[in-house]
């Protein structure tokens, strides 16, 4: 990737990531290109408020889709209030999602997006739960339900 085709991409990752920040009163410090190198993420959020993201494809050393490096910056930005994978976590990523979505900034594909993914299992799984078990209700009919995760 020619280094202004990164720059430019990174301060367009750095307009965006301010409007979704403002928004939910995030604070980060920076927005930087991931070291070339790395190619075990596609993202990283450290405690400082620096956020790393990886241009290209690992394995192609192709550019990634802008739609693709938005995803990141939502999953990245999530971790600056939940500094974890939990439940708390995911939800706000989606919400980082829906407003990206709604403002323009986030575009993914013809392929179903990752919170629609999401959201359609938690719908099956609600849906699937029983409503209000009874005495005589069979306990292997609540057995847990597998989510399919990120």
């Amino acid at each position: 990737m020619d280094p202004r085709e990164a720059h430019a991409l990174i301060d367009r990752l750095n307009r965006d990531a301010t409007r979704i920040a403002e928004r939910f009163a995030l604070r980060y410090r920076a927005i930087e290109a991931e070291r070339p190198q790395v190619k075990s993420r596609y993202g990283v959020c450290y405690a400082d408020g620096r956020i790393r993201i990886r241009l290209r494809h690992a394995a192609t050393g192709r550019s990634l889709k802008y739609s693709s490096l938005v995803n990141t910056l939502c999953h990245e930005l999530a971790h600056l209030r939940h500094f974890n994978h939990g439940l708390r976590f995911k939800a706000f990523y989606l919400r980082l999602l829906d407003f990206a979505r709604a403002e323009g900034i986030y575009r993914p594909g013809p392929v179903a997006s990752l919170a629609a993914e999401v959201r359609s299992a938690f719908a099956v799984a609600r849906a699937a739960a029983p409503k209000r078990p009874s005495a005589a209700a069979d306990e292997s009919a609540a057995a847990p339900i597998q989510l399919p995760l990120f």
